[in-house]
């Protein structure tokens, strides 16, 4: 049985995200993990969603991954937030679910377990290091340890992001996989070494 629990919570409008979160899931099983992939709730009214066809298909095709919840944060001792940038921090969505830790905060459920993050942005310089940042002040709030990739790979010379792989929003290029592949592993390592 593996001694890393990962939970993987993410959101996304159209896509990038999801793709983003699978492939870190499919890497941390590779690494020995045992995963949970979840997505944080949908908040936007209906009309806004239904309102752009991408946003509503890519909405109706995650129907089938359960949100993030309570119990996935106490089960897992490792965490791997992927998330887009909005205005140079995460999404409302996100921040909705992350504003009712409090409690679990305040029992130390989300103390000392690895942290680390992912975003993406739709242009080169839209926020995603500010993005990055602060969900890492967020993690430092909790007690968690902080497990960014740094420059510890060649592919994270090649993607220049050591904070956390941030590609552009759309396809993920062959070395942004790899950098996820490279982050992923990286945090299941560090989180074995906690769990140790």
């Amino acid at each position: 049985m593996s001694t890393v629990k990962l939970v993987i919570p993410f959101y996304t409008t159209y896509g990038t995200n999801h793709q983003m979160a699978q492939i870190a899931e499919e890497a941390a099983k590779e690494a020995g993990a045992e995963t949970r992939l979840r997505r944080f709730a949908e908040t936007a009214p209906d009309e806004v969603v239904n309102g752009q066809d991408a946003w509503k298909e890519q909405l109706e095709k995650m129907q089938g991954i359960p949100e993030v919840s309570h119990d996935d944060m106490k089960w897992a001792n490792a965490y791997l937030i992927s998330v887009p940038t909005r205005y140079g921090n995460m999404p409302s969505q996100a921040a909705a679910f992350i504003d009712t830790l409090g409690p679990l905060w305040q029992n130390g459920d989300l103390a000392n377990k690895a942290f680390s993050a992912m975003t993406s942005t739709s242009t080169m310089h839209g926020g995603r290091e500010t993005t990055l940042q602060a969900m890492y002040v967020m993690a430092m709030h909790w007690g968690s340890v902080l497990v960014a990739p740094g420059y510890t790979g060649e592919i994270m010379f090649e993607t220049g992001m050591p904070y956390g792989i941030a590609p552009t929003g759309g396809d993920i290029k062959d070395a942004e996989e790899k950098a996820i592949q490279h982050q992923a592993k990286r945090l299941v390592e560090m989180a074995a070494k906690l769990a140790a």
